[in-house]
């Protein structure tokens, strides 16, 4: 995703860590009062005076996953072996970092006639996640659909909540699949396998005229997107999110 134009930055205290997969962990912050984002935007986070850095910088831009309407502000990142994310792991409770934000347009289209279609690789699930809360909170009548794949159910950051909310909201389908499951030491019931457009027939039949997003790391998202194009989905009826990097 691209750099957050510039905006007033603030600083938030981090509150609360912990493992959302394996690999995988969310940080809450402080929010603070009267800050306003629409769910799907995204954040540029500066680390202040870290105890380490590397060639790749102190600032990372961040999808928001939680929800407008919660307390916190929520960001989740596969944890690689950078100075910037041993820093996040390790800084007590309490370190404030600078944001700057919101920025981004994928967000949930106006149109509730529409189904919305999300397409969601790893950690791109975390803009949709703020979308699926939000939507659950507010009661929207738009019909969402939410495939979400994942190598292992360990993989997948959020899975049970996302699942769990299904029961929130009639209008919320997740429908979720494993690319990997013979490294799995979890049962599965669910699909296997990649994305594809027998998967999306299948779920989606008599969906109206969808409007499609799609969010990961951006091999998947080229894929998607191209598979859309050959099936006849216009780009104006595609989202685009690239998660590269984190």
């Amino acid at each position: 995703m691209s750099t957050a134009a510039a905006s007033p930055g603030f600083m938030c205290k981090l509150k609360d860590r912990q493992e959302v997969a394996e690999g995988t962990m969310s940080f809450r912050f402080e929010k603070p009062p009267g800050w306003k984002f629409k769910a799907g935007q995204y954040l540029d986070m500066t680390l202040l005076d870290p105890s380490e850095t590397d060639s790749e910088g102190n600032v990372r831009s961040f999808s928001i996953a939680s929800g407008p309407h919660e307390d916190t502000l929520m960001v989740a990142t596969r944890m690689r072996d950078t100075a910037f994310k041993r820093v996040l792991k390790t800084m007590p409770l309490g370190t404030a970092v600078k944001v700057e934000g919101p920025s981004g347009d994928l967000t949930l289209q106006n149109n509730s006639a529409r189904a919305a279609v999300f397409l969601a690789g790893g950690i791109g699930i975390t803009p949709f996640r703020s979308m699926i809360c939000r939507a659950a909170k507010e009661r929207l009548p738009h019909r969402i659909f939410l495939f979400y794949s994942n190598r292992r159910p360990e993989d997948a950051p959020f899975l049970a909540e996302l699942q769990n909310l299904e029961k929130d909201n009639p209008k919320y389908k997740l429908i979720a699949s494993m690319t990997e499951m013979a490294k799995s030491h979890r049962p599965w019931n669910g699909e296997t396998g990649f994305i594809n457009q027998e998967m999306l027939g299948r779920h989606l039949n008599g969906a109206a005229s969808p409007v499609y997003y799609i969010a990961g790391p951006p091999a998947m998202v080229k894929g998607l997107h191209e598979m859309l194009n050959k099936a006849g989905t216009d780009d104006d009826d595609i989202r685009i999110e690239e998660f590269s990097g984190y």
